[in-house]
């Protein structure tokens, strides 16, 4: 039976575009995954029929039912695959068409505790480098890149193992990517993929593909 990713989006908001970004998703995983993409929140309140969640959402704001899918589901033994703007946990849709975010004072605590990290702030989208910094079985075979992205600047904890770290000529070494345990399941977070370029960049597709696998308790081919 194949690998079964439910990958979830939105489309309120216009910087990270469920629409164009999941196709995007789909040709990088398409070939060996089946993937089902959604932005239908009320999808994480029933997760039997998959494996894994790959979160691209912008706004983290659940409500109690689908809050609580998500984390039994990772809990009881599967996996979750956070890419990019879904280590976002600070702010929300605004009800103002006119404001796109609404800031919160502290990350929402639960999903916090599911990555153990989150978004802190990014400068304008650069070339960089993405240096691996473990062996790993997402970074097997993969080298040092470089890619045309917003990069990132996260915080994590402690109980994070991290695989991948930023070389960017005026931030910090901050973490691209890391894993940890959540329960009984698997939780892998990658930093990249806001643009266009970053999907056609193959360190980025085989991290990313690599990463699923992964978080699936399957090892990566």
């Amino acid at each position: 039976m194949s690998l079964r990713v439910l990958a979830i989006g939105e489309t309120a908001f216009p910087f990270h575009d469920f629409e164009e970004v999941g196709p995007r998703f789909e040709e990088v995983l398409g070939n060996t995954i089946e993937l089902t993409l959604t932005t239908d929140k009320d999808a994480l309140s029933d997760l039997d029929e998959y494996d894994v969640v790959l979160d691209y959402l912008t706004d983290s704001t659940l409500s109690d039912e689908q809050r609580e899918g998500l984390l039994a589901f990772v809990r009881e033994g599967n996996g979750y695959v956070g890419v990019h703007c879904a280590a976002d946990l600070t702010s929300t849709a605004s009800d103002d068409p006119d404001d796109v975010l609404d800031t919160r004072e502290e990350p929402l605590p639960e999903l916090r505790e599911l990555l153990s990290g989150h978004f802190l702030d990014h400068p304008e989208q650069s070339e960089f480098g993405v240096g691996i910094v473990d062996d790993h079985p997402i970074t097997a075979g993969v080298d040092d890149f470089t890619v045309f992205d917003e990069p990132y600047q996260v915080e994590c904890d402690d109980d994070v193992s991290v695989l991948a770290r930023m070389d960017h000529p005026d931030l910090a070494e901050y973490p691209v990517a890391w894993t940890k345990r959540y329960g009984e399941g698997r939780v892998y977070y990658l930093s990249l993929g806001h643009t266009e370029e970053v999907f056609e960049t193959d360190g980025f597709r085989s991290l990313l593909v690599n990463g699923v696998e992964w978080a699936a308790g399957m090892e990566p081919q």
